[in-house]
């Protein structure tokens, strides 16, 4: 490494925020870029550790220690080709990524771990801005025809491999532009959707054809998908939101989060809702059922459209701020997250069971609720929920938000019409090499191994181009990572 004691002289040193009064009044970023002298001192804190377990916590496996070096020296081009070859757009992972490779930090073990997700970002924006990133046609084509259905992460990255690797590959995505979640579900404070477009553009300068608009399964029958293609890659990802079937679910006024934030992002984006079926939070008591991160959006959106007051509720008890014996270094661990939009104000509440909803007029007044014990009987290893006596009490809502997961992909249309098997779970199932029960389809990203993170979803497309490409000719070139 550059600096072998830069981690002794250095201590981490966060991204910082815009102010919260600034940030809520828009859905703009919120983060505020890093100086490239700031980035190049925390990319000094990667230490020469010998085995760097950051490869082996990143499901993409990115060479960490390799850029960060290229990125202390300043060698900013080289540090583009090492993160170029094992993400396919680290400015998404940059912004929304958990950051999974922080957690398996060595330098973890006694210290601050290294700023590992914003030092990547740093090297993507800074190609962006020193026009590094250009197009880059394959020089040769293979006269092979690949169909990727869904443009979410899973399906983009695929997409991306199969191209590098000279197939003519055409995208499918049933809304009005690619992204699938990362455009409709992550709101426009996380990952501003200029973003996706700048890639998207490349892409298609590279020789992927997008068609958008087009429900594979009813507008393109499935029939004439395979007989049009060589290959299909399904990864239309797990829309399939759970519900929470308790009384009083038929209120108005209670709605999924993927249906909420998907509204507000094409509020943002500048398209027209109908009156009547607006979900606005302006001047209503919300309530958020789900702690996990579509729940924290979902709570940021809200302050965003002028909610009077947000409660996130979460069944689980309140995580630990640090690790605990329950997960040591270096598994990811189950900690309290604080994120831009709790910060931005409302209340938390943990080990919250929602019993009913209470409505006046068939629309939601408020939640019926009671405390919530998880203890470990006999010798199970699960622990059980119970109800802690005499603790029942009512929330106020005019506004319901369901963030509670998903299922599993939908079965009716092309899955049910190609005929594909399923798992236990209902997602899509496939052998060690991607494929489906179906000849020459292929799935990959929440749409085989259940909901996931965007990073995990990259991890899928690739593996899943490198199964296609073999399949197709015999040999692959591409990484299967």
């Amino acid at each position: 490494m550059g600096d072998q004691k830069g981690f002794l002289k250095v201590s981490r040193q966060d991204g910082r925020y815009r102010d919260v009064w600034e940030r809520v009044s828009d859905f703009k970023y919120v983060a505020k870029p890093r100086s490239e002298k700031q980035s190049r001192e925390q990319a000094s804190r990667c230490m020469d550790c010998s085995t760097p377990f950051c490869h082996w916590g990143c499901p993409i496996g990115n060479y960490i220690p390799e850029w960060n070096d290229h990125m202390f020296r300043g060698n900013w081009e080289a540090a583009l080709a090492l993160l170029e070859e094992t993400n396919n757009f680290p400015e998404i992972t940059g912004r929304i990524c958990p950051a999974l490779c922080e957690y398996a930090c060595v330098l973890g073990l006694n210290d601050d771990a290294v700023t590992i997700r914003e030092n990547e970002l740093a090297i993507v924006e800074s190609a962006f801005r020193g026009g590094l990133l250009r197009p880059r046609a394959p020089a040769e084509r293979t006269g092979k025809r690949v169909a990727v259905v869904g443009s979410g992460p899973a399906g983009l990255s695929c997409a991306a491999q199969l191209n590098r690797a000279g197939h003519n590959v055409t995208v499918f995505e049933r809304d009005d532009k690619p992204g699938g979640i990362l455009r409709y579900g992550v709101p426009d404070f996380k990952l501003e959707k200029d973003i996706i477009d700048r890639r998207v553009e490349i892409w298609k300068k590279e020789g992927v054809v997008f068609k958008t608009g087009v429900n594979v399964g009813a507008d393109l029958p499935a029939e004439k998908l395979l007989e049009d293609f060589d290959a299909v890659v399904l990864a239309g990802g797990s829309r399939v939101p759970r519900d929470l079937k308790i009384e009083g679910r038929e209120l108005k006024g209670i709605h999924f989060a993927m249906d909420y934030l998907c509204q507000a992002n094409r509020t943002a984006a500048g398209e027209k809702v109908p009156a009547g079926k607006m979900i606005d939070a302006k001047g209503k008591k919300v309530v958020v059922i789900g702690g996990g991160d579509t729940g924290s959006d979902c709570v940021g959106t809200a302050h965003r459209q002028g909610a009077s007051c947000v409660v996130q509720i979460e069944v689980l008890p309140k995580p630990a701020e640090c690790r605990t014996e329950d997960y040591p270094w270096p598994g990811y661990p189950l900690l309290l997250k604080t994120t831009s939009s709790h910060e931005e104000g409302g209340e938390r509440r943990w080990a919250v069971l929602t019993k009913r909803f209470i409505g006046e007029k068939g629309c939601i007044k408020r939640l019926s609720c009671v405390k919530v014990a998880f203890e470990k009987a006999g010798g199970s290893a699960c622990p059980a929920m119970k109800e802690v006596p005499d603790s029942a009490f009512e929330i106020e809502a005019d506004l319901v938000i369901l963030a509670v997961g998903f299922l599993h992909p939908e079965h009716s249309g092309l899955v049910a019409d190609l005929g594909v098997g399923l798992d236990e779970r209902g997602n899509v199932k496939t052998d060690a090499a991607y494929m489906t029960s179906a000849k020459k389809v292929f799935s990959a990203g929440d749409m085989r191994r259940g909901q996931s993170l965007a990073v995990w979803a990259i991890s899928e497309g690739r593996r899943a181009a490198h199964c296609v490409d073999k399949y197709l000719m015999g040999e692959s070139t591409l990484p299967f990572m």
